[in-house]
């Protein structure tokens, strides 16, 4: 007896069908970032829905951060830029929801950046120009010259592990990283004190220096050693 073909496929409700082919013109190009959405009065009217199924759907492309929704007079539905930024946002945007929230621990975000930071700074040591270790040189030469209480001090650590990460050539890598800091080493979860940022400097330089020489494993140890330091005095500040 000849076995029946399957013919059947997952009917999709409303909402799902105007979410899906929405997202399908953001991802083809059909609607590019920075456009605005026809109002919900009229994707109800082309969809032949109800306002409250267009509503739903712009509420869950809104959750992708495909979409933003401006108020006001002006406002509106927009095409939110897909590219690397959208992502890093995207990923410190849920990492900071969920440490609001309780459902994850700040130590376990911490320890996952350590072991981003890793492969970044070996990468970083094999593929990194002449223009990301001047780039490293005097981001660390910076900090050397300014004190602790310098209102630079949070951008220009925030730039020094951006550029390691960049430095590795992994565009997505960078993102991850880049995300996971600003969560994890907030200057004031830091007791900054002239003696940690003495110390803090010195392991940037160790870290430049081993990707300078190109030296991987030496960077790999240096980083380690630098973001084992810091989340120490982070958790320590932060039980005060």
């Amino acid at each position: 007896m000849k076995a029946s073909v399957a013919i059947g496929k997952k009917v999709l409700r409303p909402r799902e069908q105007v979410e899906d082919q929405i997202k399908a013109a953001i991802l083809s190009g059909a609607l590019r970032p920075g456009d605005r959405l026809p109002g919900e009065v009229e994707l109800a009217r082309q969809f032949a829905v109800s306002r409250t199924t267009v509503r739903e759907a712009l509420r869950s492309l809104s959750t992708q951060n495909l979409i933003t929704k401006t108020p006001g007079a002006g406002g509106g539905s927009f095409v939110r830029s897909i590219d690397l930024s959208s992502l890093r946002r995207a990923l410190g945007d849920s990492v900071h929801n969920l440490l609001a929230l309780g459902s994850i621990e700040f130590d376990e975000v911490a320890i996952v950046r350590q072991h981003l930071e890793v492969p970044a700074v070996r990468l970083a040591a094999v593929n990194r120009t002449t223009e990301d270790l001047v780039e490293l040189r005097d981001i660390v030469a910076l900090q050397k010259s300014i004190s602790v209480e310098d209102p630079r001090v949070p951008a220009l650590d925030e730039q020094f592990h951006g550029a390691i990460a960049r430095a590795s050539g992994n565009r997505v890598l960078a993102s991850f990283v880049s995300a996971l800091h600003l969560e994890t080493e907030p200057v004031h979860y830091l007791d900054l004190s002239p003696e940690v940022g003495r110390t803090t400097v010195r392991q940037h330089q160790r870290i430049v220096r081993a990707i300078g020489e190109q030296n991987p494993d030496a960077g790999e140890e240096a980083i380690i050693e630098h973001l084992t330091y810091l989340r120490e005095h982070i958790l320590a500040y932060r039980q005060r």
